[in-house]
């Protein structure tokens, strides 16, 4: 028997809940000039904003970079650093676009939100929350690397990380 605590609401784009100011992991990135949350509201939506800085999740098969199959390099939305190759990226089943492997800098970080064990994905130039890591994915890596489409930018102009 499944016992829900609290309702999902489907009909919104932030179908899984916030984490909470406690459940927040300290961004850190020394070096790099920090941006405003008005810079970032303006610039982002209210579900890249939301995912990318409130470690939010879009709903599975939302975005259409899940089934895209154009060549190029998904970099962040916040910053346009380059993240992962369309070379990486397979159909998981899941309805969030999956990476076998990161072509670009990122960070993963240990999430214990929700009663769950989850490896959290980060930018590793500006920190925006990008996702999850599995260790179910296809190949030798045998990662998978769960990412919100909203949290990234297809560059079909470019496969490389330059």
């Amino acid at each position: 028997m499944l016992i829900f605590r609290s309702p999902i609401n489907a009909t919104k784009p932030e179908s899984v809940p916030m984490m909470s100011k406690a459940d927040k992991m300290e961004k850190t990135n020394p070096g790099k000039t920090p941006v405003s949350e008005a810079e970032l509201r303006k610039k982002l939506t209210p579900e890249q904003f939301h995912v990318t800085q409130e470690h939010g999740t879009e709903r599975a098969f939302s975005h259409p970079y899940y089934q895209d199959k154009r060549d190029g390099m998904y970099r962040c939305v916040v910053c346009g650093a380059p993240l992962f190759s369309s070379d990486a990226k397979f159909d998981s089943g899941t309805g969030w676009p999956s990476f076998t492997e990161a072509k670009g800098t990122v960070t993963t970080h240990e999430d214990n939100s929700y009663g769950m064990r989850r490896i959290e994905v980060r930018c590793g130039n500006c920190d925006a929350h990008l996702g999850h890591v599995f260790p179910d994915g296809p190949g030798p890596s045998g990662m998978r690397y769960c990412i919100n489409g909203c949290a990234l930018d297809l560059d079909t102009k470019s496969k490389s990380a330059s």
